[in-house]
């Protein structure tokens, strides 16, 4: 057995229990809170909801014992079961320039995955959601959507894709910071086109005509130094019946979006605090920092992808045959593939500071709006969503980007 092949066995199988450990103990600990409702909600929410959100959350966690395995499995097929290969000796017969087969390869190879895992999204939606009175989707609505998403992939990604592999091809030993530069652009592109083309493809988006809820908006937007190209309600209740709100785009086409679920429930100083700690978002350039991370961090993984195309235990540790070595577009998909497995680790850290970031928003809206609305509606947003109140501490510091309930609230109360 290969050295490489060794260690990416060990660190698949760590990957694999870490995932199912931290799952159990999740839903040990919701079990074995679910009996009494967390005193600082007893006044808010009654046993009945709260029992409901363990079950939901449960329900939910285990059907990601299914998801983690199927990853597993995808993966050794993929790599040390030889179907990389297989997929790039079949498209060798029908395309013989080195693009065009790249090309295939990879689109062809992340399409399998994907169907594999439709069901498992179907489950969860249409038993899961369906359950626990969340689901307002159709099949035909959720086909319909697969459709688009794999066309708006494929509009946005294979050029994207295309200008990747040929500057692996071309570039020479600079390519992977040619194709940093290209990332960066496409990124870019989509976030300022997002709001305006990519997301009206899959919801309804209608200017706000509450004008006494408008003017409270537009009053605190200008008190906080936001300038947007509107106010929206998107029709989320087309398709499930948790609430959101969020501020999307990029420089002039920014804009403001309200669930129209969300606004159904929340009153009017709830739906300011909301929007208040958007706008805190906003204010302390999360989105910017978040940009700026994920640019860096991209800049390593091509570096690192550079090096590694050069070096054939990396191809044979995988499974891949050694006349795969000099192909750009099995580096490029061994590498996406077998990356997540090595990366895991990096999840407290995403999650401690992307929790960072929902403390200093909630502190800007305490400021700028009323920490007790703020606490009111998330309250409302947790039992509507059915979010439990009781996460397991461990698997919430390694996954969860917000804060549990109860030091969030506790956070805002200090703020008050």
């Amino acid at each position: 057995m290969q050295t490489f092949t060794l260690v990416f066995l060990i660190a698949l199988s760590l990957t694999t229990l870490t995932q199912i450990w931290l799952a159990a103990r999740h839903i040990r600990h919701v079990r074995a809170h679910q009996s009494k409702v967390p005193e600082k909600f007893a006044n808010q929410i009654n046993l009945n909801d709260h029992q409901k959100a363990a079950d939901y959350t449960c329900a939910k966690t285990r059907v990601g014992y299914v998801g983690i395995l199927l990853q597993v499995v995808l993966l050794l097929v993929f790599t040390l079961g030889g179907g990389l290969d297989a997929v790039s000796n079949f498209w060798v017969d029908w395309l013989n320039d080195p693009l065009a087969h790249g090309m295939a390869l990879i689109i062809s190879t992340f399409m399998i995955i994907g169907i594999t895992e439709i069901p498992l999204s179907y489950y969860r939606i249409f038993v899961i959601e369906s359950q626990y009175g969340f689901n307002k989707m159709t099949p035909a609505m959720f086909f319909s959507d697969l459709i688009k998403q794999f066309l708006l992939g494929l509009l946005l990604g294979a050029p994207l894709l295309f200008c990747v592999l040929w500057l692996m091809e071309k570039m020479g030993e600079s390519w992977w910071l040619y194709a940093w530069f290209a990332w960066i652009a496409f990124n870019l592109i989509v976030l300022a086109v997002y709001p305006t083309w990519i997301a009206p493809l899959f919801n309804k988006f209608t200017p706000l005509e509450d004008a006494a809820l408008k003017a409270r908006i537009e009053q605190l937007m200008n008190k906080c130094g936001f300038k947007s190209s509107g106010l929206f309600v998107m029709d989320g209740s087309r398709r499930s019946n948790h609430g959101n709100a969020y501020f999307t785009g990029f420089g002039k086409t920014k804009r403001i979006v309200f669930f129209d679920t969300l606004l159904s429930r929340l009153n009017p100083n709830e739906i300011e605090a909301v929007l208040a700690h958007e706008l805190g978002h906003f204010k302390h350039h999360h989105v910017i920092k978040r940009i700026v991370i994920s640019f860096a961090m991209s800049l390593a993984f091509l570096w690192l992808l550079n090096y590694l195309m050069g070096q054939s235990w990396f191809y044979e540790g995988l499974g891949a045959s050694v006349a795969a070595v000099p192909s750009t577009a099995m580096a490029l998909t061994l590498f996406f593939l077998v990356m997540p497995v090595f990366t895991f680790l990096l999840h407290p850290i995403a999650s401690i500071y992307s929790r960072k970031h929902e403390f200093e928003a909630d502190a800007y809206a305490a400021q700028n709006s009323s920490a007790d609305d703020l606490i009111q509606a998330l309250v409302k947003l947790y039992q509507d969503n059915a979010a439990t109140l009781t996460p397991d501490p461990l698997h919430s510091a390694f996954y969860d980007s917000h804060p549990p309930a109860a030091i969030r609230v506790a956070h805002l109360q200090n703020q008050g």
